[in-house]
């Protein structure tokens, strides 16, 4: 005899097989929230704008809480679409670009140091490569072979960075006006490391594609 109450038959299945949360969207979700962050750094060096360094923060905030909110989804799942390890990798791969973006901020704020022209290249870079990423990982589902060359954009955009970054070294330690050396390399090391994390989520993406196709 069937089973005449399938709301029970619906429990019983939820329990049992709970539903698998949609990775790639996460996943997306938390790219375009770095892509967003990173863009408003952009904005803030090039205006020096102390309202757009707070939307800076308040998107760090945001960022985290998704973070968390998908960390813990990993967590529960009782299945994942790909290896369940580079999915963590990713998201906080992700996340630490936003981080990165904020302590930029907060260093910029603290030490009362401007934007000049080496760390705006270096965002711009950051901008185009967090861009390449967020793309990649949108097409995972559909299109997981276009995704390669993103992740290949993300990388060379770090590369990038560093040659800026090492450029910006050059040119700053010039002279003798040792206090601002040490503030600002304080903000291009910042920027070198969240290039260093873009190229991180450009590996992991890399290897999701790797093993899924």
């Amino acid at each position: 005899m069937s089973d005449a109450n399938p709301g029970r038959q619906r429990r019983f299945f939820q329990r049992f097989f709970p539903k698998t949360p949609d990775f790639f969207t996460l996943l997306s979700e938390q790219a375009e929230m770095m892509v967003h962050s990173v863009s408003l750094l952009v904005k803030y060096m090039e205006t020096w704008d102390p309202e757009v360094g707070e939307m800076v923060k308040v998107e760090e905030h945001a960022a985290d809480t998704l973070k968390v909110r998908n960390l813990r989804m990993l967590n529960e799942a009782f299945s994942t679409p790909f290896d369940r390890e580079d999915i963590y990798r990713a998201i906080t791969h992700l996340d630490h670009v936003v981080n990165y973006c904020k302590s930029t901020v907060n260093e910029m704020d603290l030490l009362q140091v401007s934007p000049d022209a080496h760390s705006l290249a270096m965002v711009k870079q950051l901008e185009e490569g967090a861009a390449a990423i967020r793309d990649g990982f949108g097409r995972l589902r559909q299109d997981p072979a276009s995704a390669q060359g993103c992740a290949d954009l993300g990388r060379k955009a770090e590369r990038r960075i560093e040659k800026i970054y090492r450029v910006a070294l050059v040119d700053l330690f010039q002279g003798d006006d040792y206090l601002n050396m040490f503030k600002r390399r304080e903000i291009y090391r910042h920027l070198s490391n969240a290039g260093d994390r873009l190229a991180r989520a450009s590996n992991t993406l890399h290897d999701i594609l790797v093993k899924i196709s």
